[in-house]
């Protein structure tokens, strides 16, 4: 039972390994991949720029497969383009060996009494659990539960680190590991499957070096033997790599899948080549049967990967062209609205970077249906059939996206855990609605332009006149709308509350004095109706904007969710002072234009009946 129990140990060491890994490596991607797309979305078409941007990336969070994937993504959302991804690509896979050099800590062999001690992987691991345990439970500022969960990733991954060192050297006294890698110094083939094997099982060339860093520390593994495995990883890690970004994608986005294997496969030939003839001349004749420790293979990988992609770079083109042979454009690939396309199933490892493809969509659906409510508008003044074409469009595009950012936000949901992406998943879920509904109103008054253009009515000059002043508060509105989402500014979200409420005196003004007018005969009953319909859509327009202004607000202050009803109702109540200054304040400005139009035009008609006292009756036209 002896060693069933050390393979339990050795593998449960494995495991913690790998979760702490994968803790450290998502905690780092949920707290700056936001700023790490914006940097990847302002990358240039040069080479050089591009690769230091993947080797810093991929430093940052652990993970080459983490940078392609997001890079595939951005690439099929049509934000970079394949060209631009190539250096990208390379600098992942240089960025990947710092795991191994923040490994090589194991080898260090320092006294009680030297500083180093606190870098040894048995002291480093309790402070890093210490600290993070510290920050999620005890300590709550602003990311303290993403640090605090690098933090403990990093120390169980050093736990898992020991603990599978602890059986590796137990089992080295058996002689059965000597044998393994006597095995592979001897069948170079072997090694090379094997470092390919465990990378594709692992779908992480870091973790499968380090378990070769740990296995060195406890057992003699050559440099004959470990260069041959570590060349095999290249592989098995670049596969993996390659099937992700090809589930569901384009074809660019497959292309750089393929790039990165084809750039794996160059970098295992040059690194063959380069020791096989260097051996030849004697250059590894000391070196080959050397035992490698964690910090040697560590430091072969970086020169290996930063030698290649000196060697490689200028070769992205040829790589480019190989992909576009390898991988053929769709059969009946149209023309893609890029904020549609990037609403793409691999960021749902990733939530930051998910949620940023759907602020993107989210802001297309909103200012399209700004742009139509303007084009509604000036279709009631003056009607044009190729105007009302770009209306209709428009508005198949933001039920198009309003579908599949819904249906995204649906599939992204098991994937969030953190309460911060929970507020922000039932925000936009939200909008998606109040942005449909925004674009559906523009629509309906483009319609109504339609049915009196075609019954060939018009509106009077005094509803014109009282229209133009409901639409200067729209407008306000809608821009006070806008920074509140794009900016999350509360104080722009708190103006749209008293708006809404001046926008409810106007229609309700405006449609008293309609009735009026259809009292004493002044209007006709189609343009009547036309009007009537023109500023229920107002009104509905104005809640709209009300509820992404409650939406922004419930974002920011999570502690009025509950109780956002009572809020707005609270306000309308008259109980907020900074409301009610805002609210007179336009009430007073918006009425007062009213009236003086109202004035203005009533003088305008008195003077134009008197110069008109003998029009046949039969010859006059009620309009609106």
């Amino acid at each position: 039972m002896k060693y069933p129990l050390i393979v339990i140990q050795m593998l449960g060491g494995l495991a913690l390994f790998l979760y702490g890994m994968r803790l450290m490596s998502s905690s780092l991607k949920e707290s700056s991949s936001g700023k790490l797309k914006s940097m990847m979305e302002k990358v240039t078409g040069n080479p050089f720029k591009a690769f230091l941007l993947g080797l810093g990336v991929t430093a940052v969070i652990q993970s080459s497969t983490a940078t392609i994937v997001i890079t595939s993504g951005l690439v099929a959302g049509g934000i970079i383009t394949l060209n631009q991804s190539l250096g990208i690509i390379i600098g992942a896979n240089v960025g990947t060996t710092v795991t191994g050099q923040i490994v090589r800590l194991m080898d260090l062999n320092s006294d009680s009494t030297s500083w180093l001690t606190f870098l040894k992987p048995s002291t480093l691991a309790p402070i890093a659990l210490i600290v993070g345990i510290l920050l999620l439970v005890f300590i709550r500022v602003k990311r303290s539960d993403a640090i605090g969960n690098v933090a403990m990733g990093f120390g169980i991954l050093f736990t898992g680190l020991m603990n599978m060192s602890n059986s590796v050297s137990v089992l080295t006294e058996t002689g059965i590991i000597d044998k393994l890698f006597g095995s592979i110094g001897k069948n170079p083939i072997l090694g090379y499957l094997c470092g390919a094997g465990v990378a594709f099982a692992l779908q992480s060339s870091s973790s499968t070096i380090a378990i070769l860093q740990t296995m060195a520390t406890n057992t003699v593994i050559t440099f004959g033997v470990s260069y041959i495995i570590i060349v095999g990883i290249y592989l098995g890690d670049c596969l993996t790599t390659g099937i992700v970004c090809s589930i569901g994608a384009k074809a660019d986005a497959k292309r750089v899948g393929v790039v990165n294997i084809i750039y794996n496969l160059s970098k295992t030939v040059v690194v063959l080549v380069a020791v096989n003839v260097l051996r030849a001349f004697g250059v590894f004749d000391t070196l080959w049967e050397h035992a490698m420790t964690a910090g040697g293979i560590a430091n072969a990988n970086s020169i290996f990967n930063l030698g290649c992609a000196i060697l490689l770079l200028p070769l992205t083109g040829v790589y480019a062209r190989l992909s576009k042979r390898i991988v053929k454009d769709d059969v009946e690939e149209k023309v893609e609205i890029p904020e549609f396309a990037a609403l793409n199933p691999i960021f749902y490892a990733t939530p930051a970077l998910a949620f940023g493809s759907c602020y993107n969509a989210l802001k297309l659906m909103f200012n399209k249906s700004v742009e139509n409510i303007d084009r509604a508008f000036g279709l009631l003044n003056n009607y044009d059939s190729n105007i009302k074409a770009i209306i209709d469009a428009d508005e198949d595009i933001i039920d198009s996206l309003a579908d599949g950012v819904s249906n995204y936000l649906v599939q992204l949901s098991p994937h969030i855990n953190e309460d911060m992406h929970v507020h922000i998943l039932e925000q936009y879920y939200k909008l998606v609605g109040e942005f449909e509904h925004m674009g559906d109103h523009a629509f309906n008054i483009s319609e109504t332009a339609v049915r009196l253009y075609r019954e060939n009515v018009h509106f009077s000059e005094m509803a014109h006149s009282e229209l133009a002043i409901s639409r200067e508060v729209l407008d306000r509105l809608l821009k006070a709308t806008r920074d509140a989402f794009e900016k999350r500014d509360i104080r722009a979200a708190r103006e749209i509350e008293p708006l809404e409420e001046v926008m409810d005196d106007m229609i309700n003004a405006l449609s008293d004095n309609h009735m009026a007018r259809l009292r004493e005969g002044k209007c006709s009953v189609n343009a009547g109706t036309g009007l009537l319909d023109v500023l229920t859509h107002f009104s509905r327009i104005a809640d709209t904007c009300s509820n992404v202004g409650v939406s922004v607000m419930t974002r920011v202050n999570p502690e009025i969710a509950n109780r956002a009803h009572n809020y707005v109702t609270e306000l309308h109540l008259g109980h907020d002072r900074e409301y009610n200054k805002a609210y007179h304040t336009a009430h007073d400005m918006y009425f007062e234009k009213l009236n003086k139009v109202q004035s203005e035009t009533h003088a305008e008609a008195v003077g134009a009946s008197e110069g008109q006292l003998q029009m046949p009756l039969s010859e006059m036209k009620p309009n609106e």
